[in-house]
């Protein structure tokens, strides 16, 4: 019965939203990373405040360095993000 109520409501919710639009992780705001799947308020302030601290993401895997963010929400996710303009910028000092 619950597996019933929760594809219900999950059906529920794709029809309230039928497509989410890519979000690039390095210009995208708090509001806008609220928007994707799995990623909640804290999530998506977690990854503003990295980004703001080590720079742009260089690759989609760089997101798992966040705090809050393991690879089922990066897999979940990988057609929905995207990292315009990151290959430019210099990795941070110590990371790879």
């Amino acid at each position: 019965m619950i597996r019933i109520l929760v594809a219900l409501a999950f059906a529920c919710a794709s029809a309230s939203f039928p497509s989410l639009a890519t979000v690039n992780l390095n210009t995208a705001t708090r509001d806008e990373l609220v928007a994707v799947p799995g990623i909640g308020p804290t999530k998506a302030q977690a990854i503003v405040e990295f980004r703001q601290k080590n720079g742009p993401f260089r690759s989609p895997e760089d997101l798992l360095q966040v705090d809050g963010i393991g690879e089922r929400v990066l897999e979940q996710n990988r057609g929905n993000i995207r990292l315009n303009g990151a290959g430019a910028a210099p990795a941070p000092a110590g990371k790879s």
